[in-house]
């Protein structure tokens, strides 16, 4: 691999870390036994199918960009695994149907930290906004009210917007790096931020509100032309039922809900796999 391209990837995961598009970067760590592969030789590709370098075979650099396409719209997300090469070409992603001596690829996938986009600054906005940013989410919180939406009151936050909500809402791109979470002060509002916010691509979108409320607005949705397969993706009511009644629980709730469907787990309770195992 040129200089050229080792510079072109390295500044294309600084963007991505930056908030621009995410890329894949495939890294030869293992050559195989005997060697076939170029240690180190890498392959980026884009979200678009575009490539930078190159692994030294083209099998190989197809199956990256195979990989690479899933990986983009993957949830749980999938930050590194390996892909195995055997001397024939034959891949596989699982350790256990790997070839002896098969070279090893690293896949990386680089994109912005996971953001966690809070509409409305009230007490239930505030536990979310602090609670995800000690879990590591880049926090916005957007609200139309001043008194709500400022650096005093949200200091852990990363963008603190105060304005018109749509218009807020529109101005940010949403990816699978996105968790919009709708708690305004009422229904108008969140009703409003949902039209802003469904169907745009991001990771999550929950709106809380009782069952009853939020099965109104999904319904006035419903009747605007909005998918079906849309709507059945927003999280509403929001959270997991741990019988949450204070905002800081509330909070709590709401997060364990976006982690759970973060990482591919059932929200669960671990002892009930201890009991499992001793049956």
């Amino acid at each position: 691999m040129d200089a050229a391209d080792r510079i072109a990837i390295n500044e294309a995961i600084e963007a991505a870390l930056g908030g621009a598009a995410a890329v894949l970067v495939a890294t030869v760590t293992g050559s195989g036994e005997p060697s076939f592969l170029e240690l180190g030789a890498k392959l980026l590709v884009s979200r678009d199918g575009q490539r930078i370098g190159a692994l030294g075979r083209s099998e190989v650099d197809a199956t990256v960009e195979e990989v690479a396409a899933d990986a983009y719209t993957a949830l749980p997300r999938i930050g590194v695994q390996t892909l195995y090469v055997a001397e024939d070409g034959a891949t596989t992603l699982r350790r256990h149907e790997a070839s002896p001596g098969a070279a090893e690829v690293m896949l990386q996938l680089w994109e912005q930290p996971a953001r966690l986009i809070v509409v409305g600054g009230g007490h239930v906005g505030l536990a979310l906004a602090t609670f995800g940013e000690q879990l590591g989410f880049a926090v916005t919180v957007i609200d139309d009210r001043e008194d709500f939406a400022n650096w005093e009151r949200f200091p852990m936050a990363e963008h603190v917007l105060s304005g018109d909500l749509a218009e807020e809402l529109d101005a940010i791109e949403f990816d699978e790096t996105a968790h919009v979470v709708l708690v305004s002060r009422g229904h108008m509002q969140d009703e409003l931020a949902l039209r802003h916010s469904a169907g745009r691509g991001a990771g999550y979108v929950g709106m809380i509100g009782s069952r009853r409320r939020t099965a109104t607005v999904l319904q006035h949705l419903g009747e605007e032309g909005y998918d079906a397969a849309v709507l059945d993706e927003i999280s509403t009511p929001i959270g997991l039922d741990i019988g949450a009644e204070t905002p800081e629980e509330i909070a709590l709730s709401i997060l364990a809900e976006i982690v759970m469907l973060r990482r591919g787990r059932s929200g669960a309770r671990l002892r009930d796999q201890r009991n499992r195992l001793l049956e």
